[in-house]
């Protein structure tokens, strides 16, 4: 019987020292999953992608979704290529622009995070290919495969995607719009002659596990809720046709109730947005994000009952395990 490939995405949002996110990664190969991948909140992604490289061995490692204005290009190519050496050529990197808002508040200014976030990915693969002519310090290719996905939330930024990546790494997209996605990313493949069977994806998808159904629909709402803050997800959102909704959010959210912006996240939306429920539901609706093309579904596990997140992501490899 073939294996059902699952993934699993980790938050350094959370305060789990990188050793604990090293010992899930751990658990999660012992249980068979595809890959790890860590997410950039307060810490490095690649670097606990090493740490969980050092701790496993066949399991791939990587970012889901590294942001491109912390690293130099060079330094980002150098650090993905020490990494695939260190694990043997299992590094997977994600690349992405964030939020103008999160990016503000550290003191860095944007102009064109598309443009920026095609010309970063460009040079990473250059390097990486010991292609970029240097004339005093030239890398030397990088022995091992990396492949360099690139977060998409509209139909242009997939197309970034297509046109200068190995595939596209979305965040949140409803099972619909994940099918126009991938469209607009194997039509820029076609478009610059790439082959568009080649377009690969990894779809990080929030996930809320408990026999209580209520409370993992309540626990996603609030979730999908505190996403809806940044204006890139409620574009896209309303892209999906959750319009609706997220007037109705914006206008919670102005005066910071979460309670009441949980409560404008309708049933339809975590439908098409989530895995939540029994893990009899939750594994009929990986098999649905599946069928929407997402060759590698990670699970963005949350807690439904309590706010313990490594317990419930303990939880959620013991019971999705492939």
């Amino acid at each position: 019987m073939a294996t059902t490939v699952l993934g699993l995405v980790l938050s350094t949002a959370t305060e789990a020292p990188p050793r604990e996110l090293a010992e899930l990664g751990r658990l999660a190969e012992d249980k068979g999953f595809a890959a790890v991948l860590v997410n950039e909140g307060r810490g490095d992604a690649l670097a606990c992608a090493q740490a969980i490289a050092a701790a496993t061995s066949r399991i791939q490692v990587g970012t889901n979704i590294a942001n491109i204005y912390y690293r130099h290009p060079f330094l980002a190519a150098m650090t993905a290529a020490t990494v695939a050496e260190l694990s043997g050529g299992r590094l997977v990197l994600g690349l992405g622009s964030s939020h103008r808002q999160l990016l503000a508040a550290q003191g860095i200014t944007t102009r064109s995070p598309r443009e920026d976030l095609r010309a970063y990915v460009q040079r990473v693969k250059q390097i990486l290919a010991g292609e970029e002519k240097n004339p005093l310090f030239a890398a030397r290719p990088c022995p091992w495969p990396v492949p360099v996905l690139v977060a998409g939330l509209t139909v242009e930024s997939a197309a970034v995607a297509g046109a200068v990546g190995d595939g596209l790494m979305p965040f949140l997209p409803s099972l619909d719009h994940l099918k126009t996605l991938l469209r607009a990313a194997r039509e820029a493949a076609v478009a610059a002659g790439r082959d568009p069977a080649a377009v690969d994806c990894i779809l990080s998808i929030p996930t809320f596990i408990s026999n209580n159904l209520g409370a993992a629909m309540s626990a996603a709402r609030h979730n999908l809720a505190f996403f809806a803050r940044l204006p890139n997800y409620r574009k896209q959102w309303r892209l999906c046709g959750f319009g609706a909704e997220m007037d109705a959010v914006a206008e919670a959210w102005k005066s910071g109730d979460r309670r009441a912006a949980a409560a404008c996240i309708s049933e339809r939306m975590v439908n098409q947005v989530c895995v939540y429920g029994s893990p009899q539901m939750c594994r009929s609706q990986l098999a649905a994000f599946r069928a929407a093309g997402a060759r590698l579904p990670l699970l963005a596990v949350s807690p439904v009952d309590s706010s313990d997140r490594l317990g419930a992501t303990r939880e959620a490899i013991r019971l999705l395990a492939p």
